[in-house]
C-alpha cells in the first residue's frame, strides 16, 4: 500500500509551453493610415509656414520684401536687416546689453518666483486638508477668467501704493502671483500618490524633504510646461504701463520701437520678430517632451 500511495503521488512534468499572445490589430486600413499621416503633414506644414515666413523675410533685402506677389522664400538671402538691427540699438543712449539685462532679469527672478510659490502652494493644497483650502483654489481658479486689461488698473493702483512703479518688480510680482501655476500644479500634483509621501514621512522625512527630493521630481512635465508659459509671457512683456526710464525698459520694447520706423525699416522689424520669437521657441523645442507628458498625464489620478 506504501508503494502505491508513493506512486500516485509521483506527478509527471510536462515541459513548459510559452503562451501565445495574439497582438490586436489596429482597426484601421492602409488607406485610413495613409489619409491619416497626409492630414498630419497637412496640419504640421500650416504650423510651421509662418515660422518659415518669418525667417524667411528676416534674410530678404529690402526690395524683396516689397515684392508682389510675395515670394516664400528669399532669392538672394542676406543678414544685413539683422546687422542693421544691431547697429540702430547701438546708436541709442541705452545701450542693447542693458535691455537685454532688464528682460533676462525680469524673465528669470519673474519665473522662478512664480515656479517656487506656485509648487508650494499647489502641494499643500493637493495633499492636505485645511478650513479654507477649497475656498481659496475656487477664488484663484476665478482669478484665471479675468482678463490681464480689466484688471491693469488695479494692479496699477496697489503697485503704486507699494512704491514700486517704474521697477522692475511692478511686473515681476503681479508674475509671481499669477492663479496659472497654481492651478496647473495643483491639478498634476493630485495625481501624485498619497502613498509615496506618507511613506517617506514614517522613514523621517521632513516637509521640505518631500517636498524637494520627491514631489517636485515626480511632476517634473508640470513645471518645465509652467516654466515654457512663464517665460514667453515674461519676454514679450513690454512693461509700458509700469516702466517709465529708459535704462529700466525691456528688450521688446525697444524693439519694437525700432519696428515702428517706418518703411525704411521694414527689413529690420523683420529681424525683429525672429529675435523676439526665437528664445520661448528654443525652450519650447528642448522641453517639448515634457509638455507632451504632462498632457498625457493630465487626467490621470490616484
Amino acid at each position: 500500500m506504501m508503494k502505491k500511495n508513493k506512486k500516485a503521488q509521483v506527478v509527471e512534468e510536462k515541459p513548459y509551453v510559452k503562451p501565445l499572445i495574439k497582438r490586436r490589430k489596429p482597426n484601421r486600413s492602409i488607406g485610413g493610415d495613409v489619409a491619416l499621416y497626409i492630414f498630419l503633414i497637412l496640419v504640421a506644414l500650416i504650423m510651421v509656414f509662418p515660422l518659415v515666413y518669418a525667417v524667411s523675410s528676416a534674410l530678404k533685402p529690402l526690395d524683396e520684401l516689397f515684392m508682389f506677389p510675395p515670394r516664400i522664400f528669399a532669392r538672394r538671402p542676406t543678414l544685413n536687416n539683422f546687422s542693421d538691427l544691431f547697429v540702430t540699438m547701438s546708436k541709442s543712449w541705452v545701450t542693447f546689453s542693458r535691455y537685454l539685462f532688464n528682460t533676462v532679469f525680469i524673465t528669470f527672478v519673474g519665473t522662478v518666483g512664480h515656479l517656487f510659490v506656485a509648487s508650494m502652494a499647489a502641494f499643500v493644497l493637493a495633499k492636505y486638508e485645511f478650513p479654507g483650502g477649497q475656498t481659496f483654489f475656487k477664488v484663484a481658479t476665478v482669478a484665471m477668467m479675468f482678463n490681464g486689461y480689466a484688471t491693469q488698473i488695479p494692479n496699477y493702483i496697489i503697485i503704486n501704493k507699494l512704491g514700486w512703479v517704474d521697477t522692475h518688480w511692478a511686473v515681476i510680482i503681479p508674475a509671481i502671483a499669477s492663479p496659472m501655476g497654481l492651478f496647473l500644479m495643483k491639478q498634476f500634483m493630485e495625481g501624485l500618490p498619497t502613498a509615496l509621501i506618507e511613506a517617506a514621512k514614517i522613514d523621517g522625512a521632513k516637509e521640505w524633504t518631500v517636498f524637494s527630493t520627491i514631489v517636485m521630481p515626480n511632476v517634473k512635465p508640470a513645471w518645465m510646461t509652467l516654466i515654457i508659459f512663464q517665460v514667453q509671457a515674461l519676454w514679450n512683456n513690454r512693461a509700458q504701463g509700469f516702466i517709465y526710464s529708459e535704462e529700466k525698459k525691456t528688450l521688446v520694447f525697444a524693439l519694437q520701437q525700432v519696428q515702428a520706423g517706418g518703411i525704411a525699416r521694414t527689413g529690420q522689424g523683420a529681424a525683429v520678430l525672429v529675435v523676439v520669437m526665437i528664445v520661448p521657441i528654443l525652450i519650447f523645442v528642448l522641453s517639448e517632451s515634457q509638455i507632451l507628458e504632462t498632457m498625457a498625464s493630465s487626467g490621470i489620478k490616484e
